[in-house]
Order: structure tokens, then C-alpha cells, then sequence
């Protein structure tokens, strides 16, 4: 399982140009706010389209500038966690987990919905209101909802940012969890670096809207290249010195 990805994209002065290749793995896009990181989740995904480039997963094509092909979001059977979650207030917990199940017949939706409630531990919660369940219970619908038909890719714009501390350490274990069960490349964007040197498979540096790095997350913490982040010199100087 391969998502590769080479893009150009210009908007408002901010020009994106990035070549990545994601397997079956757990991939970080690290880097500060403005580098391009969510336009990149939206561009894979259909949200956005690139103004040159090509978009495939394991032998299918969903862009390709040069052919003509720019495949609905739809059909790129591409999970996606946005960074407010983008839950419905007025559904239930349960009919926001079945949105992400559209297009699939009444029995195995039914059973998708009893397997992924489980797997997800929401047992109970099935009749909540968002505005009714904890923060890392939203976390647990919203991924739900994403993984719920199966994808082929999931897609994650920094879920854990609105979260404690405490729950965010929460949340990346179930994370690893979620890795293990489902078995799908999954692609997490953030400009945490606890985040992005304890999840990560590999981390994808990013900067001024540039792949400057690509490798193993003590490959990548151990160089002096880092671009600027939003997180305090200290932690860089811990993690480059082993302390975690």
C-alpha cells in the first residue's frame, strides 16, 4: 500500500511544491504553522485540487494534471479527521459514525457500525449529542466516522491540538491502537514534536511550503536542519540529546 504524491499549488502568494511517498506506515508532516502541511491533507484528499501534479494509490490514479483526471473526494476512499473534528451537533454519536458509512447497504452498515463501536469503545454512547460526550470521546466518534467504510488512506489534521495534556498522551496511544487494527497508511499532521517523534514511522519535514527532510524520527530530531516550530528550543534540545 502506496500513497505517492507530487503537487504544485499557489494560492495567495503561498506557493506549495512537494514530492512524498507514504507505505503502509505511519507518517508525520512536521513543521510550523504556514508551511503547507493542511493544504497537502486537502489536496490528497480531493478538498483541493493542485494546479499541477499527480495523485495515486497503489496503481490508482486519482489526479493527474497531465491526463486530465481529478477523481471526486468521494471516490478517493480517502478517511479524513479535520482538526475541529467536524461533528455534527445534531446527529447522535451513532448517525454521526454512519455519515462517513454512505453508500453501503443497510446490513453491512448495521455491522460496521456494532464492529467499529466496539473497536472504539463508545459502547453506551451510541444515542450522545457531541455537546453531551468528553473531548476524547469526540476524538474516538470522529475517527470512527472515518475509518467506519473502510479506507484506503486516513488523513489526520492535528486532532489532538484542542486537547489537555493528559488526554492528548491519552489519545496517541489509542492512535498506535487504532494503527495496529485498521492497517492502513496513515498520514497525521502536526508542529508538536512530542506528537511527531513518539507516533511517527517516519517524519516529512516541512518548510515555506518545501519537503526539506524525510526519515526516521531520530534521523530527523538528530540534524540541524529543523525549520522554526511553534514548540520551545528545550524539547528539541532534550529529544536531540536522548532524553526521550
Amino acid at each position: 500500500m502506496t500513497l505517492s504524491a507530487t503537487l504544485q499549488k499557489k494560492v495567495n502568494g503561498f506557493s506549495l511544491d512537494i514530492d512524498l511517498r507514504v507505505d503502509n506506515e505511519l507518517a508525520v508532516i512536521f513543521g510550523p504553522s504556514g508551511s503547507g502541511k493542511s493544504m497537502t491533507l486537502q489536496l490528497i484528499s480531493g478538498l483541493m485540487q493542485p494546479d499541477v501534479g499527480t495523485i495515486s494509490f497503489d496503481g490508482s490514479i486519482f489526479f493527474d494534471s497531465g491526463r486530465g483526471i481529478n477523481l471526486p473526494a468521494r471516490q478517493r476512499n480517502i478517511g479524513y479527521v479535520f482538526q475541529d473534528l467536524a461533528l455534527f451537533p445534531h446527529l447522535s454519536v451513532q448517525d454521526n459514525i454512519l455519515f462517513g458509512a454512505k453508500g453501503l447497504d443497510k446490513a453491512l452498515k448495521k455491522k460496521r457500525l456494532y464492529d467499529i463501536v466496539s473497536i472504539f469503545h463508545l459502547d453506551g454512547l451510541e444515542d450522545k449529542f457531541p455537546a453531551e460526550i468528553s473531548g476524547g470521546q469526540k476524538q474516538r466518534v470522529a475517527l470512527a466516522r472515518a475509518l467506519i467504510r473502510g479506507p484506503a488512506v486516513l488523513l489526520l489534521d492535528e486532532p489532538f491540538s484542542s486537547l489537555d495534556t493528559e488526554l492528548r498522551f491519552t489519545m496517541r496511544n489509542f492512535l498506535r491502537d487504532v494503527r495496529k487494527e485498521f492497517q492502513v497508511p496513515i498520514i497525521l499532521v502536526t508542529h508538536d514534536i512530542f506528537e511527531a517523534y513518539s507516533l511517527a514511522d517516519n517524519v516529512i519535514v516541512y518548510s515555506n511550503g518545501s519537503v526539506v527532510q524525510i526519515g526516521k524520527p531520530q534521523e530527523v530530531f538528530n540534524t540541524q536542519t529543523m525549520p522554526d516550530c511553534e514548540t520551545p528550543l528545550f524539547f528539541s534540545y532534550m529529544f536531540t540529546r536522548g532524553f526521550f
